[in-house]
């Protein structure tokens, strides 16, 4: 009897480890569950600015029109900077989940400049819309234009602030548990935005050059 009592016992603290341990590596679910829900969130933000251009899209109050404004070529160049950026940090990911170090910051450097060459393109875009006065307060089209397309730049611009950040923390403590949960969902956050800036082109520049 004492010897079976001892054993029940002795068994209790492996259960209770048991259980801690899978509590532990089981943390990830939440965290990508709320990423999920929240880039849900942001979707419905950007389809609520879709729908605020298509209503206002022809409303040029006798100012510039697309064909007259955009430089398609231009921008056509940056789409295809922000969708190569998203083919690198795909690249990425392999490496990420063999936990290799070096090819992982590599990729994720890659990533980082073509997602700023593309920012830099469109603050030039911006600059040189405003140099020949399409500003917001133009038209209503102008308005929702720069609300739009400025929405995502922030967005991309957040997104490379992460990527910086990611590289200096992969640097520091390496493709831990914690910084492999953080890259995926830098991963998704980045697909997204490519996602809404194909939207974007075909939308707003694409349709407003032909229309």
């Amino acid at each position: 009897m004492s010897d079976a009592i001892t054993e029940t016992a002795a068994a209790a603290p492996v259960w209770h480890v048991t259980e801690e341990h899978a509590h532990e590596h089981g943390g990830s679910g939440p965290t990508i569950l709320g990423f999920w829900i929240y880039l849900m969130s942001d979707a419905l933000i950007f389809a609520s600015l879709f729908a605020m251009f298509g209503v206002v899209s022809t409303s040029f109050a006798g100012g510039p029109q697309p064909r007259d404004i955009f430089d398609l070529p231009l921008v056509a160049l940056n789409t295809a900077f922000l969708l190569a950026s998203s083919i690198t940090f795909g690249a990425a990911i392999p490496h990420i989940e063999q936990g290799r170090v070096g090819p992982t910051r590599a990729w994720l450097a890659i990533t980082g400049l073509l997602g700023a060459a593309f920012v830099g393109i469109e603050l030039y875009e911006f600059a040189h819309l405003f140099a020949e006065g399409a500003t917001p307060q133009r038209s209503a089209f102008l308005s929702a234009f720069y609300t739009l397309v400025g929405t995502h730049g922030a967005h991309v611009t957040v997104g490379l602030i992460w990527i910086t950040v990611m590289l200096v923390q992969v640097g520091q403590r390496g493709l831990i548990p914690e910084n492999r949960r953080r890259l995926m969902c830098l991963s998704m956050f980045w697909h997204f935005l490519d996602i809404i800036w194909i939207g974007v082109f075909t939308f707003v520049y694409l349709f407003g050059v032909i229309r």
